[in-house]
């Protein structure tokens, strides 16, 4: 059976983290943590797709652990078998890059023991079948994720991050504590069979999905529970910031599909659908938005996990929507979309953070300013960094184009929703959906051009070297992946066909592996089509005959002139684009609307030899409105609350004995 095997790998990971407490010292205690977290990773990632790709039903298994009566419960079914397949590539290929990586760590202690600790956690919340096994590994993650943020404490920066990650991971889990209470009922059925089995009124169910959104959403990166993310992820090491945004957020969106999509059951408001449908939108936007402000390259990967989270619950809005009116075929399509850009988000974010992570250990530097002209001596983690920038902009033919393709053709077929509400809000959000991607690809042209291209704008960027064989071979693994992905989308879909059905009815795609020429056809009545082979045919062939005939045409003359650069012929790289420069049209379009931009040139009076400046301030409208005000009456609060320490023994025992009657006289009213 595979699911003892899948829960026997934890323990062996939990082993592997006390021994890296023990006994693990580098330099080659870091190698031998990572090499086991890599076989175990392995071995799961390939029991998972043997499972899913077997169509075996659904395994259970009760051990005598957890609560006394209760036990602990644990549940393979192919949509836990598809996130263990996300989560355990992910990590396995994180694994493979940390074994160079970890060599320049400089604090392994503070690191190793949690790593496999981290990757134990998110296994054993795909595997969870009761609420509080899922509970306690949902925790158990998140702390040790909390860990790997704190891992360099000694920045200030950091010890903040670490301080509002673990605030929002307790405030997610306490919303997820009373979602399940709920599901529960009065009966106290944690089991999930039990909640699958009952009764719950259509108020608390939407309560509930409200819960669940708090929850699930807080851990994804949600609009407006996001604030965490963009300093937490880039606190991590790398391979942990890969972690944590290219595989954690989807362990959140697991949890998310599970509850609303597999517990709740039906029926399913129509409603529910357009709330969500709404919140992915503008999570996407203000996502891609936020990302192109920046400058330092982990936080804008960061930012873009909340652009791409965004567009995976547009995906699951439109299923809600569809099978709140009974359209399951619809629902299908939809459903598929977004679990395909779960896939897809994990590869290239992955892909794209471990570029970034070989940008540092070649620099040291994060912020795009002072890279630049990396492309000469890190040419293969240009061009791997690359492949991942194409697919995050949904250029064909990767694998970022054929998910939110998918999107779109499940938004076309909204108009045949009737609540007239789904019917202008589902064209609003596809609106918004392309505009994210344009604003997408316009930020990673800045993101590869900066860093990549151009000259070096500082010393250590000039002095640049090419990272070593693992980071390379673990980013060229996850650039193929974007590739096969994206050329050979129709046996993506097919694989997902029994998740989607065990999700929607058991009513999935249409097969697609017999269709000719592997061309995807995510409608019956074959609306649109798309053949990712084909169009990396025709872009190869086309490109390779412009460039023959251009070589062919062109004249072989050399002709050198000095280059053109407003009369000023300087090379310093002062003179050549900056991020600032590249985001400027963007933040004056949306920056004085979304983030209240200002600017304010400095202009020194003739004959002054100081520099013009320019100065932007930038505001967080989020931040402001929703938290500063809650934290400034928390402070408040506790403030007044304080001199409850330095009180008497006798106060103490009084203050214990008033509480003891509110509580006594609350239970006879209650009666």
């Amino acid at each position: 059976m595979t699911l003892p095997l899948l829960l026997a790998l934890p323990m062996v990971l939990l082993a592997v983290g006390v021994y890296a407490v023990i006994a693990a010292r580098p330099p080659h205690g870091s190698r031998q943590v990572y090499s086991v977290a890599l076989a175990v990773s392995t071995v799961a990632l390939i029991a998972a797709l043997a499972y899913l790709a077997s169509g075996q039903a659904p395994e259970t298994l009760r051990l005598p652990i957890g609560l006394p009566w209760l036990g602990a419960h644990f549940r393979l079914d192919p949509l836990a078998a598809f996130f263990l397949i996300v989560v355990n590539l992910g990590s396995a290929v994180a694994s493979l890059f940390a074994l160079g990586y970890g060599q320049h760590e400089t604090a392994p202690e503070r690191v190793l023991p949690f790593y496999p600790a981290f990757l134990a956690g998110m296994n054993l919340v795909l595997l969870a079948d009761d609420a509080f096994a899922f509970l306690f590994a949902w925790e158990f993650m998140s702390l040790s994720s909390w860990a790997l943020v704190m891992a360099h404490h000694q920045d200030p920066a950091n010890t903040r991050a670490g301080y509002l990650y673990l605030v929002m991971a307790c405030f997610g889990t306490l919303a997820l504590l009373l979602t399940f209470g709920l599901l529960a009922g009065p009966d106290g059925g944690y089991n999930f069979d039990a909640i699958r089995a009952g009764q719950i009124t259509p108020g608390l169910a939407a309560l509930v999905l409200a819960l669940a959104l708090i929850g699930a959403g807080s851990k994804a990166g949600l609009v407006p529970l996001h604030v965490w993310l963009p300093l937490a992820h880039p606190a991590a090491p790398s391979h942990v910031s890969a972690l944590m945004s290219g595989v954690m957020t989807k362990v959140a969106v697991y949890g998310f599909i599970r509850i609303i999509f597999d517990l709740l059951g039906e029926p399913v408001a129509w409603w529910w659908g357009g709330m969500v449908l709404a919140l992915g939108g503008i999570t996407a936007v203000l996502g891609v938005l936020y990302a192109l402000m920046q400058h330092d390259l982990k936080r804008l990967l960061a930012y873009h996990t909340v652009e791409n989270i965004g567009i995976i619950f547009i995906g699951l809005g439109l299923a809600l929507a569809f099978q709140g009116n009974q359209m399951y075929a619809s629902a299908a399509l939809a459903l598929t979309a977004a679990l395909f850009h779960v896939l897809n988000h994990s590869l290239f974010k992955s892909l794209l953070f471990l570029g970034t992570g070989a940008v540092l250990t070649a620099t040291g530097e994060r912020d795009m300013e002072h890279l630049g002209g990396l492309i000469h001596p890190m040419p293969y983690t240009a061009l791997a960094f690359l492949i991942g920038a194409a697919a995050i902009s949904a250029l064909p033919p990767l694998n970022g184009f054929v998910s939110e393709w998918l999107t779109f053709q499940a938004i076309l077929l909204s108009p045949e929703l009737p609540q007239w509400l789904l019917k202008f809000l589902a064209p609003a959000v596809g609106a918004l959906l392309a505009l994210s991607a344009a604003l997408a690809a316009a930020c990673f042209v800045k993101a590869f051009g900066i860093t990549f291209l151009g000259r070096p704008r500082s010393p250590v960027a000039a002095q640049a070297k090419e990272t070593d064989r693992y980071s390379l071979t673990a980013m060229f693994i996850l650039a193929g992946l974007c590739v096969v992905a994206g050329i050979l989308p129709g046996l993506v879909v097919d694989g997902l066909g029994p998740v989607v059905g065990s999700l929607n009815g058991s009513v999935q795609l249409t097969t697609q592996h017999n269709q000719p020429w592997l061309t995807l056809v995510p409608i019956v009545d074959v609306k649109s089509t798309y053949n990712g082979l084909l169009v990396m045919l025709f872009m190869a062939i086309s490109g390779t005959l412009a460039a023959l005939l251009i070589h062919r045409l062109a004249s072989n003359k050399v002709r050198r002139g000095p280059a053109w650069d407003c009369g000023f012929p300087d090379a310093s790289p002062a003179t050549q684009y900056t991020a600032g420069s590249f985001a400027q049209p963007i933040r004056r379009v949306f920056g004085s609307v979304v983030f209240q931009a200002r600017e304010r040139v400095t202009m020194p009076p003739p004959g002054d030899l100081r520099p013009a400046k320019l100065e932007v301030r930038m505001r967080d409208p989020v931040w402001e409105i929703g938290y500063a005000p809650i934290a400034t009456a928390v402070v408040a609060l506790s403030s007044r609350f304080n001199y409850l320490q330095y009180l008497t023994i006798r106060r103490y025992l009084g203050l214990v004995f008033g509480a003891l009657v509110l509580l006594l006289l609350g239970m006879v009213l209650w009666r």
